[in-house]
C-alpha cells in the first residue's frame, strides 16, 4: 500500500511539472487564454506561489479582462498579507484609465512601509515591475529614512540609470561600492555601459569629476582606483600611472596593478608609458620576481620594436640580468626567454640549445623541466628537426598526463605533423585537443584541423596545403619575407582551390607585421568582396576594421565594417568587440 502512494505521489509531481512548463511555454508564446487556464490549475494547487499569481493577473490584463484581474487581486489582498498586491490593484486601475483610484492604491502600498520598512522589497520591486520608477524611487528613499542600516544604493543607481538620470546613477553606484568594496566589480561592469573610450564625452566627464571631487571631500584610495580603471577605458594611461602611484604610496601592498596597467598599456601600442611603468616596478619592488617580470616586459618592447640593430644589446641586457640574478630554478623563465632570442632573432640554434641543456641540469620540478623541453622541441622545430622536436614534445605528453602543458605539448606535435606534410597524423592529434580543458588550445586545434580536413582532398599530392604548412613554418621561423612569397605563389597558382582565403588572411597578418599596411587592407578586402560566404569573413571584416580605426585613420569606415559584423555576423566571435567599438566610434553616451 506505501510503495503505491508513493508511485502515485511520484507521477502527480511529474504531471504538476509538466502542466508547470505548458503554462509557461503558452505564456511565453503569447497564447494567454491557454496560459490562464493551465495557471489556475497550478494556483488551485499552490494559491500562495507569487508566480502563478503574477502570471494570472498579467494574463487577464493582456487579454483586457480587467474586472476579473481586479475580482482576483481583492480576493488576494483578503487572503493573504502582502503589501505589494496594492501596487498590483493600482496598476490594475491605470491600465483601465482610472487615475485616482491608481494613485489611492499606491499610496496605500506607500503607507505600509511606515508600518514595517522591510516591506519596501515587494513594493519597490511592483513598482519597477511596471515601469512606475519614480514611485519605486519613493519607496526606496522612504525606507532609507525609516531604517539607516538599509542600502538601495544599487536599486536606486538601476532606476536612475532607466530614467537617463545620470549623474544621479553614477552616485549611487558609487556609494553602492564604497559600501560594499568587495563588489566594486559589478559596479565597474555597470557603470561601463554608460561611458565610453572618447574622455571628452559627456558622461565620462561626469563620472571623472564625481570621483575626484569625493577624492577631494574624503580622500579613498577606492576613488584613485575607479580613476584609474577610467582612465584605462579612455586609454588614458598616464593619468592612470599617476592614480596608481598614489594607491601604492598610501598603501604599498602590491605593485601587481601597475604592472597589469603596463601589459595593458603595451597591448594597445602605448609603448613609452609603459615602459615608464616598468622601470618604476623595477626601482620600487623588492622582489626578485616582480624585477625579472618587469626586466622581461622590457626587453619584448624593444625585440618588438623591430630594430635588429637592437639585438647585440638586448643579448648584452639578457647577459647582465642572468649574471645579476643568477642562473637557477627561480629565474627559468629569464633563462627560456633568453634561449629563445637566441634562436628565433639572432639564429644562435647551438648557443640556445646547449644553454638550456644546461638549464636541465639544475634541480628543477618535473613542470619546470617540461617547460625547458618545449622549448627545446620549438628551437629543434625551427631548424626542422621534427623528428627530434617531437621526441621532446612526447617526453611532456608522458610525464605530466592532462596538465595544459602537456596539451600544449600535444598541439605542438600536430603542429609539427602539419609542418612536415603529415597531416593524417596532425589531424589525429588535433582531434583528441578538441577537448582540451584549455580554451586557448581547443580553439586553436579546431582551427588547424579545419584548415587541414578543408584542403586535404583538393588535390591528390596536397601541393596547395603543403606550400600554405611552409609558408606558416617560415612565418613561425620569423622568416616573413619568404612566408609572404610562398603565399603569393598560391594565390596565383591555386586560385580556384579553397585555400585561397586562408592564404589572403596570412598572408594579411604578415604585412601588419612588416607595417605594410595598404597591402594588408587590399587582402582582407579581397577576402570580403569574394568569400563573403565564407568561414573566414568575420576574421577578415574585424581585421580591416581595426586597421582603418588604428593605422589608416578612417574611423567611419572602421565603423561601418563593425557595424557589418553586429548586423551579419551575430554568432562571431568578435561580436562583443565589434559592437564595442561600433558603440565608441558611434558616439553613444549611453549603451
Amino acid at each position: 500500500m506505501r510503495y503505491f502512494l508513493y508511485v502515485c505521489l511520484f507521477f502527480s509531481s511529474v504531471l504538476y511539472a509538466q502542466n508547470a512548463t505548458l503554462a509557461k511555454d503558452y505564456f511565453q508564446k503569447g497564447e494567454f487564454e491557454k496560459a490562464l487556464l493551465e495557471y489556475k490549475k497550478l494556483y488551485a494547487r499552490s494559491s500562495s506561489n507569487i508566480t502563478y499569481i503574477n502570471k494570472i493577473v498579467t494574463a487577464y490584463q493582456q487579454l483586457e479582462q480587467y474586472d476579473e484581474a481586479e475580482n482576483f487581486i481583492l480576493e488576494l489582498v483578503e487572503r493573504i498579507n502582502y503589501p505589494a498586491f496594492y501596487v498590483e490593484l493600482g496598476y490594475n486601475y491605470q491600465l483601465k484609465g482610472n487615475l485616482n483610484k491608481a494613485t489611492a492604491q499606491y499610496k496605500k502600498a506607500m503607507t505600509f512601509i511606515d508600518e514595517k520598512p522591510t516591506h519596501v522589497y515587494g513594493i519597490a520591486r511592483s513598482f519597477q515591475s511596471h515601469s512606475l520608477l519614480n514611485e519605486a524611487v519613493l519607496a526606496y528613499e522612504k525606507a532609507t529614512l525609516l531604517n539607516t542600516d538599509f542600502n538601495f544604493s544599487i536599486q536606486l543607481a538601476q532606476i536612475y540609470g532607466e530614467q537617463g538620470n545620470v549623474d544621479k546613477m553614477f552616485n549611487s553606484y558609487l556609494n553602492f561600492a564604497e559600501a560594499e568594496p568587495l563588489r566594486v566589480r559589478d559596479v565597474k561592469r555597470a557603470i561601463n555601459d554608460f561611458i565610453v573610450e572618447d574622455g571628452a564625452s559627456e558622461n565620462n566627464i561626469l563620472l571623472r569629476k564625481l570621483l575626484l571631487k569625493k577624492n577631494q571631500k574624503e580622500p579613498n584610495i577606492l576613488w584613485n582606483q575607479l580613476l584609474s580603471w577610467l582612465y584605462i577605458q579612455q586609454k588614458d594611461f598616464k593619468k592612470a600611472f599617476v592614480q596608481e602611484k598614489a594607491i601604492y604610496k598610501r598603501e604599498p601592498i602590491s605593485l601587481n596593478p601597475i604592472l597589469e596597467l603596463a601589459q595593458t598599456a603595451v597591448s594597445v601600442g602605448e609603448n613609452e608609458i609603459a615602459k615608464t611603468a616598468f622601470n618604476y616596478i623595477i626601482e620600487t619592488t623588492p622582489d626578485m620576481k616582480m624585477k625579472l617580470v618587469a626586466h622581461q616586459n622590457l626587453i619584448k618592447i624593444a625585440i618588438n620594436d623591430g630594430s635588429k640593430s637592437n639585438y647585440n644589446t638586448i643579448k648584452n641586457t639578457y647577459l647582465e640580468l642572468l649574471n645579476t640574478y643568477g642562473v637557477k630554478a627561480e629565474t627559468l623563465e629569464l633563462q627560456i626567454a633568453y634561449a629563445h632570442f637566441l634562436a628565433f632573432y639572432l639564429n644562435e640554434t647551438k648557443e640556445a640549445t646547449k644553454f638550456l641543456e644546461l638549464s636541465l641540469k639544475l634541480p628543477l620540478k618535473t613542470l619546470e623541466g617540461a617547460a625547458i623541453k618545449l622549448e627545446l622541441g620549438d628551437i629543434l622545430v625551427l631548424q626542422e628537426q621534427f623528428n627530434k622536436a617531437l621526441i621532446y614534445y612526447t617526453q611532456i605528453q608522458r610525464n605530466l598526463k592532462n596538465s595544459t602543458i602537456s596539451q600544449e605539448a600535444r598541439f605542438k606535435v600536430a603542429k609539427a605533423s602539419y609542418y612536415k606534410g603529415d597531416f593524417k597524423w596532425a589531424e589525429s592529434q588535433l582531434k583528441i585537443l578538441k577537448a582540451s580543458t584549455s580554451q586557448l588550445i581547443a580553439n586553436d586545434a579546431l582551427d588547424l584541423k579545419l584548415l587541414i580536413s578543408d584542403n586535404k582532398y583538393e588535390d591528390s599530392l596536397q601541393t596547395a596545403l603543403k606550400r600554405y604548412a611552409k609558408a606558416d613554418l617560415l612565418a613561425f621561423q620569423n622568416r616573413n619575407d619568404e612566408a609572404i612569397t610562398v603565399l603569393s605563389t598560391i594565390l596565383k597558382e591555386h586560385k580556384t582551390e579553397p585555400i585561397i582565403p586562408q592564404a589572403l588572411l596570412k598572408q594579411a597578418q604578415l604585412f601588419e607585421l612588416k607595417n605594410e599596411f595598404e597591402k594588408a587592407k587590399t587582402n582582407y578586402q579581397g577576402i570580403i568582396d569574394n568569400y563573403r560566404e565564407g568561414i573566414l569573413t568575420d576574421d577578415a571584416l574585424f581585421n580591416l576594421a581595426k586597421l582603418y580605426q588604428k593605422q589608416l585613420n578612417n574611423p567611419e569606415k572602421a565603423q561601418d565594417l563593425y557595424g557589418q559584423i553586429i548586423f551579419n555576423h551575430a554568432d562571431s566571435i568578435y561580436f562583443v568587440e565589434a559592437r564595442k567599438h561600433y558603440r565608441a566610434l558611434r558616439g553613444d553616451a549611453i549603451n
